[in-house]
């Protein structure tokens, strides 16, 4: 499996924290509202580093982990 658990999750919450934040900014729905000019757009951008660090983070793999001694 290329992700392991604590990606998917990740990648979930990163998901889940940029439609928070785009229904946040649809729901303030004005111009010069405090929400979507600041709180909004600071909560996509952390969406999007979560996916980004989701995907490169490396999954645990207690269960297929070799020492370089063994294999020699």
């Amino acid at each position: 499996m290329v992700f392991g658990r604590k990606n998917y999750v990740l990648l979930l919450a990163g998901l889940a924290a940029i439609v928070v934040g785009y229904v946040m900014m649809l729901l303030d729905n004005q111009v010069d509202g405090f929400i979507s000019l600041y709180v909004a757009p600071l909560i996509i951008l952390g969406g999007y580093l979560e996916i980004i660090w989701a995907i490169l983070a490396s999954p645990d793999q207690d269960t297929a982990a070799t020492s370089p001694a063994e294999g020699s």
